[in-house]
């Protein structure tokens, strides 16, 4: 702030001698003078120089700080946010959020403050430097600037709605580019190039009318507010001109004063300008605000943190919904430490929302859910979610090495512990075949690697983990008879000890559970052993596993019971 304020102080330098060499130097002939102030006007110009340097490297250096910090504390508060946040916005919208909105508030907090401050300072100073030179001319010039102030108001409302627009037409574009991207090995696998092109350009479209709705505000702004600082120069050649015919003015002060003027009208024109980089930081302020309000997975005051949990689960009477409709009506089960207790039933049933409802992904409406007798709503999230792990079909590895990836599931872990929990899993000597071995990069999400790979790699990772509570969900659904072995050898091991509820399609995963419910349209229809089940008459475990007898090679998926 102090090297522009005196930036803008060594613009005032020019026109001063300017009036000084035409009103005195000049005509007085003093040739030494002329030299001494030309002189010292180059070496003030390099000063200049060096602080422009200066304010513009390390301001933009400040401002792209401001943008880290801001980012930090945004991407912070995104991974406080609860689940529902996710499932409501799209990855390509939040990261919109986490780099465009994010520049467009550290260019404005950067430039905004030096272009206020300095701007309103110049416009003051030169308006003072310009009356001692004429105050009729000066007043003539000043009362443009209410016609400024007028357009400025009259156009900032629209400036602001087209610019929001902006920013949600970037966040739906980018939110579309990363869904085609994750995406397309399934858009190569079904030819559908066309179709993602298709809605490529829709939203590509949307975002050009919308960047068109914005520049068409700016650009009616920017052209008025540009005519009547073109008037300036008019106002001041005839009223000058007029002035200096009649002896109100001098030459030197009229030539003065034709320069100098650009001192009052630059600083106005650059805060004209500087209207749509607010708006743009504003707005994107407001979408960062937005977050930053939102309530994050909170602790309630009585949780606790409990180390070791032994694994006894019980459901009382838990209902829940998504908001649109019922999912859970009034469940209840309980499950003994180290059993294991398996949910089947028709997809969208409510299995896998049980096991989510455990780890407090989601908070229930009505009812408790109790962990050795203790409701998991007074133990601390992360406590609670360090007990349990969790095996899914849908396994999500990250970019980096096989190391990396295992080590995520206890980061203190030692060498030798992962090395154990990849050979637990089954997946050992398939990663020392490698020429890297554990250092081998897997690729975005684990790209190079078959669907068994993975999951053995994120059995590797619970096992590493060592919870006292076990979720599989649907953990072998997707593979061949062969994997399926392998993985299930490692979840039998995985399992030993532990507290274990298993959702599965396929009864030969589940077959040997101490307990089975059947669960379809958010209750429980069955419950017991597998002996038990099948000695129910017209059971719906009954009618499963006779279907799946006559299929016994391959499994039976139990969409065929809704």
């Amino acid at each position: 702030m102090i090297a522009s304020f005196l930036v803008s102080l060594a613009g005032m330098v020019y026109p001063i001698i300017t009036r000084n060499m035409l009103n005195d130097f000049i005509p007085n002939k003093k040739y030494n003078l002329i030299v001494i102030f030309g002189i010292s006007l180059l070496i003030i110009y390099i000063i200049r120089a060096l602080l422009r340097f200066f304010v513009q490297y390390y301001g933009h250096f400040m401002g792209v700080s401001m943008q880290s910090d801001m980012r930090k504390a945004l991407f912070k508060k995104i991974e406080q946010l609860p689940f529902t946040y996710f499932d409501n916005n799209e990855t390509g919208s939040i990261m919109s959020r986490l780099t465009n909105d994010l520049f467009d508030i550290s260019e404005l907090a950067h430039h905004g403050p030096e272009n206020i401050i300095m701007c309103t300072l110049m416009i003051i100073l030169s308006f003072c430097y310009l009356l001692s030179i004429n105050v009729y001319l000066t007043l003539i010039i000043f009362a443009s600037v209410p016609f400024m102030t007028l357009i400025t108001i009259r156009l900032r409302r629209y400036m602001k709605e087209s610019s929001r627009k902006s920013k949600i037409a970037i966040s739906k574009i980018n939110a579309d580019i990363s869904s085609s991207i994750s995406g397309i090995r399934v858009t190569k696998a079904f030819n559908n190039y066309d179709v993602e092109l298709d809605k490529f350009d829709k939203s590509n479209n949307e975002f050009v009318e919308a960047r068109k709705m914005h520049f068409r505000g700016f650009s009616i702004f920017n052209s008025s507010t540009s005519f009547i600082g073109d008037l300036f120069n008019v106002i001041v050649l005839i009223s000058g001109g007029l002035f200096l015919y009649n002896g109100l003015i001098s030459f030197g002060d009229y030539s003065t004063f034709i320069i100098s003027v650009n001192l009052f009208i630059d600083p106005i024109n650059r805060l004209i300008q500087f209207t749509e980089q607010f708006q743009e930081g504003a707005t994107g302020f407001e979408r960062f605000v937005e977050i930053m309000d939102l309530p994050v997975e909170e602790d309630g005051p009585n949780a606790k943190d409990y180390k070791n949990l032994k694994g006894n689960i019980e459901f009382k009477h838990v209902t829940f919904d998504y908001g649109s409709h019922d999912v859970l009506d009034d469940i209840s089960f309980k499950v003994d430490k180290g059993k294991t207790i398996a949910l089947v039933g028709p997809s969208g049933g409510g299995k896998t929302t049980i096991c989510h409802l455990l780890p407090r992904f989601y908070e229930i409406e009505k009812g408790e859910i109790l962990i050795d007798n203790k409701d998991i709503r007074n133990i601390t999230r992360a406590s609670l979610r360090k007990n349990i792990g969790i095996v899914q079909q849908d396994v999500f590895l990250f970019s980096g090495s096989f190391y990396e990836n295992i080590l995520y599931g206890r980061l203190d872990a030692s060498r030798k512990e992962v090395i154990e929990a990849a050979k637990k899993a089954n997946i050992y000597e398939y990663i020392m075949s490698l020429p890297e071995g554990f250092d081998t990069q897997i690729g975005e999400r684990g790209v190079k690697l078959s669907g068994g790979q993975k999951q053995r790699l994120s059995i590797a990772r619970v096992f590493l983990k060592n919870p006292s509570i076990l979720i599989l969900d649907e953990a072998t659904s997707a593979l061949d008879n062969t994997t399926e072995i392998l993985i299930q050898e490692a979840l039998n091991s995985l399992k030993k000890g532990r507290t274990t509820i298993i959702v599965a399609h396929r009864l030969s995963t589940i077959k040997n559970a101490d307990e089975i419910l059947v669960v379809s349209n958010g209750k429980i229809l069955e419950q017991g052993t597998h002996e038990e089940l099948l000695k129910k008459r017209n059971g719906k475990y009954k009618k499963l596993y006779a279907a799946q007898f006559k299929d016994s090679d391959f499994g039976i998926d139990l969409k065929m019971l809704s």
